[in-house]
């Protein structure tokens, strides 16, 4: 019986590392945020993020949710967004959403989808208001 539980305690504690999900961005606040851009490719075109379209990016941020690391997203076509982000804390991070991963500085994680598909969107808005 004891041996039962014990493999029933680490098959739950397996699944729960498996299936852990993170949401590394969830507390940010635009105030922690002195300055943003945006990389679209294609079209290779780089946007400045203004102070009020932070306010709108953030909430995009905070959804994005990670599930494992994961570098696969190499073998993938279609449009790549990335957002660097300066810190009010000096320091910087890059964010490369490319539905169904994202890229942050430099480390690959398979996340989920729509969170990613959002900040794209949320990119290419940016791209047309442009325009």
């Amino acid at each position: 019986m004891k041996k039962r539980l014990v493999i029933i305690v680490c098959i739950l504690a397996a699944g729960m590392f498996i299936f852990r999900t993170q949401r590394p961005y969830k507390d940010l606040a635009p105030s922690d945020i002195t300055s943003a851009t945006v990389h679209l490719s294609p079209p290779d075109k780089t946007i400045q993020i203004t102070e009020t379209e932070i306010e709108g990016l953030v909430p995009y941020l905070k959804e994005i949710t990670i599930y494992h690391k994961d570098d696969s997203y190499y073998e993938y076509n279609g449009q790549a967004v990335t957002f660097t982000l300066s810190m009010t804390d000096g320091s910087k991070e890059t964010i490369v959403a490319y539905a169904p991963f994202v890229v942050i500085d430099g480390t690959g994680y398979k996340a989920k989808y729509a969170p990613c598909e959002g900040l794209n969107n949320y990119a290419n808005k940016l791209l047309h208001a442009q325009r």
